[in-house]
């Protein structure tokens, strides 16, 4: 009997923030059940750690040069094939609910699916306009609890005769953080452990981590942290950008005299210090954060006890990743986009009670591109040569292959986006080395370089140095290393088709070693 399969996504939820992770900062029992019952994976990788094109590269099995999904404002091209148009095919019966956030209208819709129910763009947390099946309709509730009951309906609805394929995609934990107001206190009697690198300096580092607008201190705006917008200009805060009429919340030198008001209650905080301001705006990012979580958690929990209750949970393949990984104050950040660790890393737990080990932990780099071959090998439907993944089944089931890969490519296309800034890059991970190429040149058009952006290089060993923050591409010690995983990158860059912005035989003779 072929295994029925509920793929279920998050937006933006790091790794260290399930509690199967073991770092402590909050509790998900649902999603622990899960690791428990199945493997928990260590060295997931996003090929593209920014929303629209990891979507894709899940959907198609392929990398963003190939899908043209490459962007937040590349979408996908739905006459293209995709797992669940191969799934339904073979007689599978399929579903999307959620948070799509690859194009609305005819052209970039839903396909593959026998029925879909989606969030336009970001969608918004409470009463969400949803299309469902072209139509728009207001749903009344939390985003959350309502993803989760339309995919509870479609289930007891479905063809009992027929496996299924479930893609529950939630929009939570996606910055403006609001939680329900069930879970709005729960963080209320504890402070949140503030990360060591929190104070990250950016020294040793490319010229690209100082450039990031993406920090907890002085880029938060009002409504991430839940406070009251005053009116007025720049004196209430820096525009979050061009056109916008979101401000930064202000971080003085002297904050006596800043008035920050929660929206809900009204509560005034005033700051002696600025490193009380700080740790106030760390505390409020990631216990609003975290109270989105809890009700991902308690929704998923409500899916797996349907799965007991319906008899169905050892023949259904469950799976819990988000679409890429996020700062949660780590080097002072919050979002993602960038290739160090804590944005590239996805979270994936899986349980299959017939094939793979309960309370398993693997080790083994695998990407998003590798899930689609993956649900087509447990669904016995031959993986098609269009995609680049390898189906992880093998690995899943403790039997990795000799010839199991042993790096992980990825690519940021959108060079200093008005959002955050950050700068276009790639670069390759081993289990032990990670090489980054910020080549600072737009949309991958060569020659774009600007006299305040040369491009550089980035090496970090990632056994001596777990938090990134030396920079050892220009040590002597590391010079071999430098060259095999440049070699390295260019042998994955060859086989997956992308073209180069560096020149290896130039960077080679430049280095004066």
């Amino acid at each position: 009997m072929r295994p029925n399969i509920l793929f279920i996504m998050s937006d933006d939820h790091a790794s260290k923030a399930i509690s199967a992770y073991g770092h402590g900062l909050n509790q998900t029992p649902n999603l622990d059940r899960i690791a428990q019952g199945g493997m928990r994976m260590d060295h997931c990788y996003v090929t593209n750690s920014i929303c629209t094109p990891s979507r894709a590269a899940i959907l198609t099995g392929t990398y963003n040069h190939v899908n043209g999904v490459t962007t937040l404002d590349t979408h996908i091209d739905n006459r293209w094939p995709n797992v669940a148009k191969h799934l339904r095919q073979s007689g599978y019966q399929t579903a999307m609910v959620g948070k799509w956030h690859l194009g609305e209208g005819k052209p970039h819709e839903p396909t593959g699916f026998d029925y879909w129910s989606v969030l336009p763009g970001q969608g918004e947390y409470f009463d969400p306009v949803m299309i469902e099946m072209g139509k728009e309709r207001t749903e009344s509730g939390y985003a959350t609890d309502i993803i989760t009951d339309k995919s509870l309906d479609w289930l007891n609805n479905r063809d009992y005769d027929r496996p299924f394929f479930l893609m529950c995609h939630h929009k939570a934990p996606h910055r403006n953080f609001e939680p329900h107001p069930r879970d709005r206190d729960m963080f209320n009697k504890k402070d949140i452990k503030v990360p060591n690198t929190y104070n990250d300096d950016y020294k040793n580092r490319a010229r690209a981590a100082e450039a990031a607008r993406m920090r907890v201190r002085i880029d938060t705006k009002y409504s991430d942290l839940g406070l009251v917008q005053p009116e007025g200009g720049a004196e209430v805060g820096e525009l979050c950008f061009e056109g916008s009429t979101e401000r930064r919340i202000p971080h003085p030198e002297d904050p006596r005299g800043l008035v920050l008001i929660d929206r809900h209650t009204g509560e005034n905080f005033t700051f002696e210090t600025q490193e009380q301001l700080a740790h106030f705006k760390y505390q409020r990012y990631m216990k609003r954060y975290l109270a989105t979580i809890h009700a991902i958690d308690e929704n998923v929990g409500r899916m797996l006890d349907w799965l007991d209750e319906e008899g169905l949970a050892e023949n259904t393949i469950v799976i819990y990743t988000s679409d890429q990984g996020f700062f949660l104050g780590d080097h002072g950040w919050f979002d993602k986009r960038f290739m160090y660790e804590e944005s590239l890393q996805m979270p994936f737990l899986i349980r299959y009670p017939k094939r793979i080990k309960s309370g398993s932990i693997c080790k083994d780099i695998a990407t998003n591109v590798d899930f689609a071959p993956t649900f087509l090998d447990y669904a016995e439907v031959p993986v098609p040569n269009y995609m680049q993944g390898t189906s992880m089944r093998q690995v899943l089931e403790g039997q990795t292959p000799d010839d199991w890969q042993s790096d992980a490519y990825h690519r940021y296309w959108m060079h200093r986006d008005e959002h955050h800034n950050a700068w276009a890059h790639y670069g390759l991970r081993t289990d032990r080395y990670k090489l980054i190429f910020w080549y600072n040149s737009g949309l991958g058009q060569a020659g774009a370089h600007t006299p305040d952006e040369p491009p550089e290089w980035e090496l970090f060993d990632c056994h001596a140095d777990p938090l990134e923050l030396l920079n050892v591409a220009e040590d002597l010690n590391y010079n071999k290393v430098f060259i095999d995983m440049l070699k390295r990158l260019d042998l994955k860059m060859a086989g997956i088709g992308d073209i180069p912005e560096h020149n290896s035989d130039a960077v080679v003779a430049a280095r004066n070693f």
